[in-house]
């Protein structure tokens, strides 16, 4: 299925991203770090502050890691993962921080481009409703030779996986070897996320620590190396 039809539907039915004739990488970022629709045309209320996009993306990247959107650190430093969260995600892949913030190797790219601002709560907010159908496919195809991608949490669960891989966290991620040998091209792995927020649910599932994580720095190696 084409990437307009994955965006189409309310939930993903194809992984498969199919890279668009002469898509400009470099174009396309420029678009992207200066777009200002979440504070001239918002879906509901306005970013509570200034734009101000974090992602790192190379053409010839071949893992991406699809996380939520900044938190407050990430915010501030303008590099992704910069937070306890980047620390853990970093320990589940095996690699190192130099490894990571290589960006002809490694692109970031979250759902939510910015930091969406702080619930009543103090948590974080869901990522911005308006980056991913604006950027997401038009990024993804000027990414060439990507290999795999790394889904961090339910936001990239729901909007990469086909609509029968889909479901509750726990569901998809124990399922992480079933859906990334499902026929996509880049191949696709979902995670939790890495947040202090998931040490409760890390302690209930085991099986995360003693089968998925192998499996999943396999893959990095292999993709990476």
């Amino acid at each position: 299925m084409s990437s307009r039809s994955r965006r189409a539907a309310a939930t993903p039915t194809s992984g498969e991203i199919s890279p668009a004739p002469g898509a400009c990488l470099d174009d396309v970022v420029a678009e992207l770090r200066a777009c200002r629709r979440c504070l001239d045309d918002p879906t509901g209320a306005p970013l509570p502050h200034a734009p101000r996009p974090v992602l790192r993306v190379s053409s010839s990247a071949r893992l991406a890691v699809a996380g939520q959107a900044p938190g407050t650190r990430v915010h501030q430093s303008g590099v992704p993962f910069t937070d306890p969260s980047g620390d853990r995600l970093r320990a589940w892949m095996g690699v190192t921080p130099e490894e990571f913030y290589d960006g002809s190797r490694i692109a970031i790219i979250p759902m939510g481009f910015c930091f969406p601002g702080l619930d009543a709560n103090g948590g974080d907010l869901p990522p911005r409703r308006e980056c991913a159908p604006l950027w997401r496919d038009r990024l993804f195809a000027s990414l060439p030779n990507l290999e795999l991608v790394l889904l961090v949490g339910l936001y990239a669960h729901r909007w990469h996986l086909p609509k029968a891989a889909g479901g509750p966290v726990t569901d998809v991620v124990s399922r992480a070897a079933e859906i990334l040998s499902l026929d996509s091209r880049p191949r696709l792995f979902p995670l939790p996320h890495p947040s202090w927020r998931n040490n409760h649910w890390i302690k209930a599932n085991p099986w995360f620590v003693e089968q998925v994580l192998p499996l999943l720095r396999q893959e990095v190696r292999r993709t990476i190396s």
